[in-house]
């Protein structure tokens, strides 16, 4: 017989808040390029070669409480770039700075976080525009 599982969007919700109201709380986005390898397959797989554009700091309360199986970020501080390059993915960590928490994809429009501008100018400003996190559909 096929697996056929499925969630309630209440579920869902109490799942998002769980999995990023504390850990997100206080924490960091790092934005990198896809130099080598690109974005990893998961947060719990180190970065490596790629290379880190831009820090910026999550407020001490960073999403708002889910609703219909999304969450939408609150406003985030936009950040001085450190590094030149083309951003493609983000990684954010928990207020310790050490511990992965999520990673996405990043763009101007469409994509997991969208930014100002991905072509990103060392001492430039980039400024995240929106980020919502989402339950898979046909949950």
């Amino acid at each position: 017989m096929a697996l056929n599982t499925h969630l309630s969007v209440a579920s869902w919700n109490l799942a998002l808040n769980a999995a990023l109201d504390a850990p997100c709380n206080g924490g960091f986005i790092e934005i990198y390029d896809s130099t080598g390898t690109g974005q990893p397959t998961t947060p719990d797989v180190a970065v490596t070669t790629q290379v880190k554009l831009a820090k910026l700091a999550l407020s001490a309360t960073a999403f708002s409480a889910a609703a219909s199986g999304t969450k939408t970020a609150n406003a985030i501080t936009s950040a001085t770039v450190l590094a030149a390059g083309t951003a493609t993915w983000f990684r954010v960590f928990k207020a310790d700075d050490t511990t992965a928490v999520i990673d996405g994809s990043v763009g101007t429009s469409g994509a997991d976080m969208n930014l100002n501008d991905v072509a990103l100018t060392t001492g430039g400003t980039v400024s995240v525009t929106s980020w919502t996190v989402s339950m898979p559909a046909a949950q």
